[in-house]
């Protein structure tokens, strides 16, 4: 079974380095009328299940990093116990939510993302891709603590076995201030972007991403009114005229374009509870179905039809209340843990592992007379 899942990971790889159409993970940021921030994304995989698990890490784990040497890398210890979820195995986590109210994801950036160049003699201070969410969660309380932190710790490309390659990611941070943050890797570089825009896609690179909205700046939540040329009244044939020209295909550039002007138009929320609830219907907007065009890892030699979805699952982290919430591609109700109910200096210093389905199946409430 594991032979079977390389082959499909090969398959996958050579999907990736080929195609730029293939990236379809798409992250958001809202906020309450209360003041309150929630952060959520999708996440697309089509090449075959991830079979990510929810994964709640303790105060006290110790994690040692990947380098392209092995398992030698900066060893780190979890000052805060966090919620997340993970990737291709167990130590990859790829979302997630700490006890502190830092939320964030990684998300795919191919063909831009180059890490700083590997030196064995600062090993001890390297951490791999793979490790970026578990040291930012297990670290950092706010945005301003990962600026600076991540500055003092070198991130060097690592092979990873499921993928055969170095996974391209930058990842999205945001607080309970409303603080986001935007890290990517560019020519051996680390960039920072304080991001107001509050959204994440993938390639190109986040800058030329901003550019790319002045395209769009017509945008907007109302209509547009009827124009009068000569004797000639041009009306608009039903509603949506304030966003037309909105690009709706499926590319890194286009999502971005949309989800920016879904997220920053969105209607008013009174609090936390209903900021989830709106950031649930606006990432259904960026739901991607099978195929071999419909997500990262697909092509068209290959895409895994046992899937019901290439969005595997959608997450909300509700940074002020500290509650993380998903749907996924089995089951759309919506599951919700809540960081205030856990003891992370109690719970032991053994990583937990949870199911995101108890059942592959959606649960259905039967009406009756």
């Amino acid at each position: 079974m594991k032979n079977i899942f390389k082959i499909m990971a090969l398959i996958a790889v050579m999907a990736i380095s080929s195609t730029q159409q293939s990236q379809a993970c798409t992250g958001i940021k809202l906020k309450g009328e209360d003041g309150s921030y929630v952060y959520g994304r999708t996440l697309e995989w089509g090449a075959f299940d991830l079979h990510s698990q929810l994964v709640v890490v303790p105060q006290g784990v110790t994690f040692t990093a990947l380098t392209p040497d092995g398992k030698n890398g900066k060893k780190f210890k979890s000052k805060y116990g966090f919620v997340a979820m993970s990737l291709f195995n167990d130590d990859f986590l790829g979302d997630g939510i700490n006890e502190a109210g830092l939320a964030g994801g990684g998300f795919f950036h191919p063909g831009y993302a180059k890490y700083t160049d590997y030196k064995k003699s600062n090993a001890a201070n390297t951490i791999s891709p793979q490790e970026v969410m578990s040291y930012i969660l297990s670290s950092f309380k706010n945005v301003d603590e990962v600026k600076k932190g991540m500055q003092e710790v070198d991130v060097v490309g690592v092979i990873d076995e499921e993928m055969g390659m170095e996974l391209p990611g930058h990842w999205i941070l945001s607080d309970a201030t409303g603080a986001t943050v935007v890290i990517e890797f560019t020519n051996g570089e680390m960039k920072l972007y304080d991001s107001e825009v509050g959204v994440i896609t993938n390639a190109p690179n986040y800058d030329w991403h901003l550019t790319n909205l002045s395209n769009y700046i017509n945008l907007t939540p109302y209509p547009h009114k009827p124009v009068q040329i000569g004797n000639q009244t041009i009306r608009p044939h039903g509603a949506g005229t304030g966003f037309l020209g909105l690009p709706g295909d499926n590319t890194p550039a286009s999502r971005f374009v949309r989800a920016a002007a879904y997220a920053n138009t969105s209607r008013n929320t009174k609090d936390a509870e209903e900021t989830v609830y709106e950031l649930f219907r606006i990432l259904d907007n960026f739901n991607l179905p099978l195929g071999p065009d419909g997500g990262e890892g697909a092509s068209a030699d290959h895409f895994d039809d046992s899937l019901r979805s290439t969005t595997l699952w959608t997450t909300a982290a509700n940074i002020n209340d500290l509650q993380y919430s998903y749907h996924t591609q089995h089951n759309r109700r919506v599951r919700m843990i809540d960081l205030k109910e856990i003891d992370f200096s109690k719970i032991g210093k053994k990583i937990i592992f949870l199911q995101l389905d108890n059942k592959k199946e959606q649960d259905i409430e039967k009406v009756s007379l």
